[in-house]
């Protein structure tokens, strides 16, 4: 199996916010690989791996990163492949990281979520992917409409609670 996702955090540390996209991933059968990476402590590591994504079957890359968050902008600086930044809340409750990442220069996109939203990057990722993938498209639909179908029961629910000038 060749990846086509692949999430890079910049530390292990980020793990535990980062197999959200994992998981979801995973659920929509869209083969990923893992890697720690840092934009500071392993500049050439992340250097290789960008230049070399593309050539590697590489189509999405979520990058994530707390405090200084360089990590997506260094990466989408050296390929052509989208950068999704996922800002992992350190200090400032994230929004140093949010506002390293999105504020990048002109010509060096990056797509980002929210602080702590490696959820939405993998669904994002899996949205580019199913552009050119019907089945990744079909995958993406039926999560999309199961995410309807609770809320949906979460109001039939609502309906049974009670409260003595509750309307509905």
């Amino acid at each position: 199996m060749t990846p086509v996702v692949s999430i890079i955090m910049g530390s292990t540390s980020d793990l535990p916010v980062m197999e959200k996209a994992a998981a979801y991933l995973n659920e929509m059968q869209v083969p990923f690989e893992m890697n720690a990476l840092s934009a500071h402590r392993t500049p050439e590591a992340v250097e290789k791996f960008a230049r070399g994504a593309k050539e590697r079957g590489i189509k999405v890359i979520i990058a994530a990163a707390g405090m200084a968050a360089h990590l997506p902008g260094v990466i989408a600086a050296m390929t052509t492949v989208p950068v999704i930044g996922v800002p992992i809340k350190s200090g400032m409750e994230g929004m140093d990281a949010l506002l390293a990442i999105v504020q990048m220069p002109p010509g060096i996109p990056v797509a980002t979520v929210g602080v702590n939203g490696a959820l939405n990057a993998g669904i994002l990722a899996s949205q580019i992917l199913a552009v050119s993938d019907s089945e990744v498209a079909a995958r993406v639909a039926a999560y999309k409409e199961g995410l309807k179908a609770k809320i949906e029961k979460s109001n039939e629910e609502l309906k049974k609670v009670s409260y003595e000038f509750k309307t509905n």
